[in-house]
């Protein structure tokens, strides 16, 4: 059989029932949507999640207080409540780290700060002058914290525009203005650049004070909470990584690693961990749309059993007239392949809106990638050529004599 008489035939066979041809590749056009779909949310999911996780500063190695294990019973400090971690030690660690580029220690705390006439409880963060450029803050107007303002404890403050739109209104230039935390009046001196999200722990939704400011107006020590350390290079971070343990056991004269009071967290583990959830994530959501696509290729395999029922005759007399076993055989294998392939593109081209209009709308971020196209492709191919293989097999098998009496 030439290949336009294939072409010519499974046109004609597929083309005389509409409906059910229709309905048949329903079943592949669900599955194949549901599974670029579903990717798409996945590799937009992780996408999100690892460009927030860089927006905090780049090449960064955290330091946050924990808890000193200690033998026997003793009663241990819980992480959050632990208070191990000094100004001293961000000073310290800042003259002896070879790898580090730049520390920045911080006091957070959420207070009620009110403004003429308005007020909100947002995150107040004392920093140094370093902190812009080791957490990626930048500002849009005015000044940041300066190392004389920390020096001198200098009540100024530099506001998020989260918090800026909420204490004086969209859009307003507030420096010079006069905002009160816990009751002391502080003097706004800049706006940060917004640098997007949303919610708890948003970078914009704060405000920025000097850390010495904060420590004695606020905290009333000089814990601190975090100590950001930005390594020279991402090659040298892991290095970094044990550069900060080392010298922080030193200081705190513990011996034992393991009894370390304070964490140290590497921002490409913390990515690298992330991704790995998100990516364990993404593979759930395909393989439970898989699922669909099985269905859908046992659907195929009916319809085919079907047709090859319902045409028994035809094929007696094709092999009456001198058609081969392999004529008959790929004859309905194409006609599988060509319901999945057909199924296959409208599948992509409907879950590409789908992640299309999820990220027109603000739902969320999806991204289609280019090898999730093409594993749809591959995996429609296959279920046609699966699940096409028994009905056409069985077509070719047929004794031609008997097809013909096949009433």
């Amino acid at each position: 059989m030439r290949a336009i008489d294939l072409i010519e035939e499974t046109h004609t066979a597929l083309s005389a029932n509409k409906v059910r041809t229709g309905l048949t590749m329903l079943g592949i056009i669900i599955g194949i949507a549901s599974v670029i779909a579903m990717t798409a949310i996945g590799a937009g999911a992780q996408n999100s999640i690892e460009s927030s996780i860089q927006s905090i500063g780049s090449n960064l190695v955290m330091v946050m207080p924990g808890f000193q294990r200690t033998q026997g019973y003793a009663v241990s400090v819980g992480r959050g409540a632990s208070r191990t971690l000094t100004r001293a030690d961000a000073d310290a660690l800042a003259t002896e780290l070879t790898l580090a580029k730049a520390v920045a220690p911080e006091i957070t705390g959420r207070y009620q700060v009110t403004a003429k006439g308005t007020n909100t409880n947002t995150s107040v963060v004392g920093v140094t002058a370093s902190y812009p450029g080791v957490r990626n803050v930048q500002v849009e107007t005015g000044d940041f914290i300066s190392d004389e303002q920390d020096k001198s404890i200098a009540k100024v403050a530099v506001l998020g525009p989260t918090a800026r739109d909420d204490l004086f209104g969209e859009g307003s230039d507030p420096v010079g203005q006069i905002i009160r935390i816990k009751g002391i009046q502080f003097t706004v001196i800049g706006i940060t650049k917004s640098k997007g999200g949303s919610g708890f722990g948003s970078q914009d939704d704060m405000i920025f004070i000097p850390f010495m400011s904060a420590a004695r107006y606020l905290a009333g020590d000089t814990y601190a909470t975090t100590i950001s350390v930005q390594a020279v290079d991402a090659k040298s971070m892991s290095d970094l990584q044990t550069e900060v343990t080392g010298a922080l056991l030193v200081r705190h004269k513990i011996s034992d690693p393991a009894a370390a009071d304070f964490t140290v967290l590497n921002q490409a583990d913390i990515v690298a961990t992330a991704s790995s959830v998100t990516s364990t994530f993404t593979m759930l959501l395909a393989a439970v749309a898989g699922i669909s696509l099985v269905v859908g290729g046992i659907g195929i395999m009916n319809m085919m059993l079907t047709t090859v029922t319902e045409r028994t005759r035809e094929i007696g007399l094709r092999k009456a007239i001198g058609a081969k076993k392999k004529d008959i055989n790929y004859q309905f294998l194409a006609e599988a392949i060509v319901l999945t392939f057909l199924g296959g593109a409208i599948g992509v081209a409907l879950g590409w809106a789908i992640a299309f209009a999820l990220t027109s709308f603000g739902v969320l971020q999806a991204s289609v990638s280019l090898s999730s196209v093409l594993l749809a492709f591959g995996v429609s191919a296959a279920i046609g050529i699966v699940f096409g293989y028994y009905p056409a097999r069985r077509a070719a098998d047929l004794n031609p004599i008997e097809a013909l009496r096949y009433e």
